[in-house]
């Protein structure tokens, strides 16, 4: 079991560098090149400290290539031999260790949607995170299911029609989230039904959005089959037990309870708090006693 945070590390205080569309345009895309090393060496840098505290589990930022799909960047920067080499250093980081690195594209990137336009630009966004991932040893890009635009089971079919029309290689790392307020888990797995994509469990968006079913772990599970381990999302309410703002931490009630669902399936978890690594260190610690004290028993 691998636990992770997401993005920022509080400790190292991390920032991704980005850039505005006038500075771009101004300067040109070596702009862009000179950002996307630094964010690159961040990255690399938030791993390093990962690996030193025992977290193999992180999610990389969305925005480490400043202005990714605008026109205005015309850089083929997955072919550019300084973007190579620094990510080859964090691939090789990455295999070495076993660590596991996933990334989330943003709420823009809506493959459902009855836009054309809106589709178009969201399957270059994951092609950008595609290639961004794979130069990088990852493993999975999470989306949301989208809008339900009136219709929530024909937004469902569009999804899986789109996801039908991807490339093989984005195909192998999407994975599909149920959300807080939309689509429940029931409505993510008659999603994967017509296409197959992997379901990335979120518990807290499940206890805050379930229509009054419980979760079919197995079912879960089975989405997973031939594709690796899974993946899971966890996050506290910040203010109580189905408030869909997170909190500063995971509680160790919320924790357990996703422990004792899991049983003794493997699952590498996401933590999704405010806190970052510092929200996962306590669990990291935990388990390692856990593990402790089951070995001096038997």
């Amino acid at each position: 079991m691998r636990l992770g945070y997401a993005c920022m590390n509080t400790e190292l205080k991390t920032v991704f560098r980005t850039v505005r569309l006038a500075t771009a345009e101004a300067e040109g895309t070596s702009k862009i090149k000179e950002l996307t090393l630094v964010n690159l060496q961040t990255t690399l840098d938030i791993l390093r400290w990962n690996l030193e505290n025992d977290i193999y589990f992180y999610r990389a930022s969305s925005t480490i290539i400043p202005l990714s799909t605008h026109p205005v960047n015309d850089w083929v920067w997955w072919e550019d031999p300084d973007v190579q080499q620094i990510t080859s250093v964090i691939r090789e980081l990455v295999e070495t260790h076993g660590m596991r690195v996933s990334m989330h594209p943003g709420q823009y990137t809506v493959l459902n949607s009855p836009k054309p336009d809106v589709v178009r630009k969201s399957v270059e966004d994951l092609e950008y995170h595609d290639r961004l991932i794979a130069l990088m040893g990852g493993n999975d890009l999470i989306v949301h299911t989208g809008g339900a635009y009136g219709d929530k089971e024909a937004a469902k079919q569009r999804f899986a029609e789109n996801y039908a029309l991807l490339s093989n290689s984005i195909k192998r790392r999407l994975r599909l989230e149920n959300d807080d307020k939309t689509f429940t888990i029931r409505d993510v797995l008659a999603v994967n039904k017509m296409c197959g994509v992997p379901i990335c469990f979120d518990i807290h968006h499940h206890n805050c959005n379930n229509d009054g079913k419980p979760v079919d772990f197995a079912e879960i599970l089975a989405t997973w089959e031939g594709v690796g381990t899974p993946k899971i999302h966890i996050s506290t309410g910040k203010e109580g037990f189905t408030d869909l703002r997170h909190h500063d931490i995971v509680s160790e009630e919320d924790f357990n309870e996703l422990l004792i669902l899991l049983g003794d399936t493997d699952a590498d978890i996401m933590f999704e708090a405010k806190m970052k690594e510092q929200s996962v260190l306590p669990f990291v610690r935990l388990l390692k006693e856990r593990q402790n004290s089951n070995t001096e028993i038997i």
